[in-house]
């Protein structure tokens, strides 16, 4: 790479920099004079920056490989029945609706070109060439397996509307087929739920999984009785909830075993397969674990793009993929773009919503600084706002400074911020209506499962290696990231999709799963 001009020659451009001409690609923004800020990726940094740019003398690009804005927190709450997808999910084009000066493309960035300031956008085959002035990068993070790609098949993780889909068919189906199966030993294979990792996610997934096994399915079975399902929870460091207090972590894991969840410390998985799981515990009851359905929930690696931006740049990438940047959150050399959220690493941030939020934000404001004419560097400075996990219904943790909350008031408090959190009125006014129908009378109002959910991934893994086995774009180029985290070929057709025979594999009919 050839050597860059200095940082102040560059920050003098910064604002009034033409865009290079046209290269052949189709140009898919208008001229204006206005400077164009890109934003890639509309997770909490993204809109958080799109929406504080609102009243700036910028044109706002927003390009997401979805159609929707994703409250993650809540995503468990789909997969367990609480919510629907389009609870937690409104359009980004509904959001951004009134905003005059932003507009959105659907599409997945394939490559960046930083020193001609331009992204190349991939929507369903047709690419197109955007340029910017500004660029923040907010693409977050993926499931990661630590280095057992592989894993992923039988355990699926859930970071997308898909995987949350995915894991309540796994879930609801689970359950069918209990109730028709004769054997004794395949119907403990099919309710048998272990959920691997006992950060908040998993401790939520797990508290709800109990009680919709303990509560909410009550008296809907006449073979089964729900309530005899085995939940398990292995987490590999030595205490659940590692980020929480002591007091909170203790407390944490006596709401769990009260529950009746199998609680598993310092416990690694070591091989997972459409059968089960196996650890390095140990206990040989542990070594292996008969279970239809695994959850991952253990770890986070930044999204590839972050890897890609780093490579070009000069820039380092820490051991998650997450891309070593300015105190200013800015890309080394290239201080007009700015890598935020989850796929930036600065001073040990941990990858959490508010620190998305609140870099987003400074990006955004180091940009109306800069179009003012000040190109003071200002470190980003990130507030603590404290930390929270719910449990299960009236059972929570929370952790705000020296405050330390549990049990009714810490869900009450927990119910109180993630519904304030929402995207619009009518988000919070459906989750409000769903959460009295699931916590005041312990139901499930979104219990739909289909065949679809729970199959499709298999299907579009064996189309996104085809593709690439013949050297093909797929129809959908954002399918072909879900073989990001796996190094190694999925299985072929055959072996891909579920076999029709012997529990617990899933099973295809006519009529059921």
């Amino acid at each position: 790479m050839e050597a860059r001009n200095t940082e102040n020659s560059r920050y003098g451009k910064l604002a009034s920099a033409n865009p290079p001409p046209d290269s052949g690609f189709i140009t898919a923004t208008r001229r204006t004079s206005r400077e164009r800020v890109v934003i890639v990726g509309c997770g909490f940094g993204g809109l958080f920056a799109a929406k504080l740019l609102r009243h700036a003398d910028v044109d706002v690009t927003v390009i997401d490989r979805t159609n929707h804005h994703l409250f993650q927190p809540l995503l468990y709450q789909v997969a367990t029945g609480i919510l629907s997808e389009g609870d937690i999910a409104p359009p980004i084009r509904d959001i951004l609706r009134d905003q005059q000066n932003a507009s959105v493309v659907f599409g997945e960035i394939v490559d960046v070109d930083l020193e001609s300031r331009r992204v190349i956008v991939d929507t369903l085959g047709f690419r197109s060439e955007i340029q910017y002035g500004s660029l923040i990068v907010a693409t977050g993070a993926s499931q990661s397996y630590f280095g057992n790609p592989e894993f992923a098949h039988d355990a699926p993780g859930m970071k997308t509307i898909d995987d949350a889909l995915e894991l309540r068919g796994r879930i609801f189906g689970a359950f069918e087929m209990a109730e028709r199966e004769p054997d004794p030993a395949a119907r403990r294979r099919w309710l048998t739920f272990v959920v691997v990792g006992a950060g908040p996610t998993g401790v939520e997934v797990a508290g709800q999984l109990a009680e919709l096994s303990r509560h909410s399915l009550r008296r809907n079975f006449r073979n089964i009785d729900p309530a005899e399902a085995r939940i398990v929870l292995l987490g590999s460091a030595p205490t659940v909830l590692p980020g929480f207090p002591e007091s909170l972590r203790e407390r944490a894991l006596r709401d769990l075993q009260k529950m009746g969840v199998d609680v598993y410390v310092d416990t690694r998985v070591t091989r997972v397969d459409e059968r089960g799981l196996a650890t390095n515990s140990a206990d040989p009851q542990l070594q292996w674990i008969e279970a239809a359905v695994k959850f991952w929930a253990a770890g986070v690696q930044a999204s590839p793009l972050g890897r890609r931006l780093a490579e070009a740049a000069g820039a380092k990438v820490d051991r998650a993929g997450r891309v070593e940047v300015e105190p200013d959150c800015t890309l080394p050399h290239y201080p007009e773009v700015f890598v935020i959220g989850d796929l930036m690493s600065l001073d040990d941030l941990p990858g959490v919503a508010q620190v998305a939020i609140q870099s987003g934000c400074h990006a955004a404001r180091t940009i109306v600084r800069r179009i003012a004419g000040d190109n003071t560097r200002k470190p980003f400075r990130y507030r603590d706002r404290g930390t929270m996990a719910t449990i299960s219904r009236l059972r929570a943790i929370a952790a705000i400074g020296p405050l330390r909350v549990s049990g009714f008031p810490a869900w009450l408090l927990w119910l109180l911020v993630h519904l304030a959190a929402l995207t619009g009125f009518k988000n919070r006014l459906s989750v409000l209506f769903n959460w009295g129908i699931a916590f005041l009378s312990q139901g499930r109002p979104q219990r739909v499962a289909t065949a679809q959910q729970v199959f499709g991934r298999y299907a579009l893994e064996v189309q996104a290696a085809a593709a690439r086995r013949s050297g093909q774009i797929g129809l959908f180029v954002g399918w072909d990231s879900i073989e990001s985290n796996r190094k190694a070929e999925p299985r072929t057709p055959a072996e891909g999709l579920p076999k029709a025979s012997g529990p617990p594999v899933w099973k295809l009919r006519n009529d059921a799963f």
